[in-house]
């Protein structure tokens, strides 16, 4: 393991069972991570859901990290910390409803695309629920395709059309 280290931010959302107890479970597995530290949290908000009807309201948050793990193994470390909350990706239908949902939104300035990989996160300028978040503790941050601030890609997706 590489022993430099590199911020990462996360998006995190729960929408089924104790809600809020998801996510703090989530926070705790991701400061448990290897290499990792937790190094902020943003308040936790409640969202209307995307994706399929008749599922309830999310709680969304952002988490910031500061990791030793390569984005592969951090991939698998949230997906295994989905995994222990009950997710079964397998049985779940796309943007269907599910306890923790945890997405690996920018590793650095890092760009990757390979299979089941792809940083950064390919909609989070599309998507209020993850901006809100992660521009509270991270407005600064830019993104490495899109060049702009998270401050700036959450303005100009509420800015009037």
């Amino acid at each position: 393991m590489d022993e430099a280290r590199t911020h990462a931010y996360v998006a995190l959302g729960s929408n089924l069972g104790d809600r809020e107890s998801n996510l703090v479970r989530a926070f705790d597995a991701l400061s448990a991570l290897p290499g990792t530290a937790l190094i902020a949290r943003s308040r936790v908000i409640e969202t209307p859901p995307v994706g399929p009807p008749g599922q309830g309201p999310y709680l969304n948050a952002a988490a910031a990290l500061r990791t030793s793990l390569s984005a592969r193994a951090l991939l698998e470390g949230l997906q295994a910390i989905e995994e222990r909350a009950g997710r079964k990706r397998s049985r779940e239908t796309r943007w269907g409803p599910r306890e923790i949902d945890l997405d690996l939104l920018l590793m650095g300035d890092q760009i990757i695309a390979e299979s089941g990989l792809i940083v950064p996160h390919p909609r989070m300028h599309e998507r209020r629920f993850v901006l809100a978040p992660l521009a509270e503790i991270a407005p600064d941050v830019v993104h490495p395709v899109l060049g702009a601030s998270v401050q700036t890609l959450l303005e100009r997706l509420d800015a009037p059309q």
